[in-house]
């Protein structure tokens, strides 16, 4: 675990060492971003199932691709990642969207749950099924969740006037 100083927001003036979180890889591929997916299915605390359900999929991208299937899983989430987002910002009574850059690990994080959510709302027979044919899109660049990001860019976009209220 790494330690880093960051300043210390109460009425203090001190620094403190605050522990900066790193992600544990998984038991089969020892790749950080597969716990980080496979954290991001479970449900109902149900770690096993979420393992199976990425495993199987990740089979089955093999099968239909013949590729590496992690490359595909990092292609795929490269392509989602967002560099900006909108938040909702109050100002003087009215709300406005405001758009602001984001950190790669919050990006990530993005991609990971929209990339999720767009495999589960697929019509399809399984969650394995539904996840790996939206991880191909993805690395393609298509799919829900690559129209997702764009969405987030346009909106980001056409609020690009309200930037000054960061």
């Amino acid at each position: 675990m790494k330690y880093i100083l960051k300043p210390f927001s109460h009425s203090c003036h001190g620094e403190v060492l605050q522990k900066k979180k790193t992600a544990k890889s998984d038991p089969i591929y020892h790749n950080r971003l597969v716990n980080m997916v496979v954290n991001r299915i479970l449900k109902n605390g149900k770690k096993s199932l979420a393992y199976r359900i990425l495993y199987r999929a990740i089979k089955n991208i093999q099968q239909k691709t013949e590729k590496n299937p992690l490359s595909v899983l990092r292609q795929a989430i490269r392509r989602v990642t967002p560099n900006v987002t909108v938040k909702a910002r109050r100002v003087g009574g009215s709300t406005y969207r405001v758009p602001t850059e984001i950190r790669s690990t919050q990006g990530k994080v993005l991609a990971i749950r929209w990339l999720l959510g767009a495999s589960r709302k697929r019509l399809g027979r399984n969650m394995k099924f539904k996840l790996s044919h939206e991880l191909m899109d993805a690395a393609r660049g298509n799919g829900n969740a690559i129209r997702k990001k764009e969405e987030t860019h346009r909106m980001a976009e056409a609020n690009r006037a309200f930037a000054h209220f960061r």
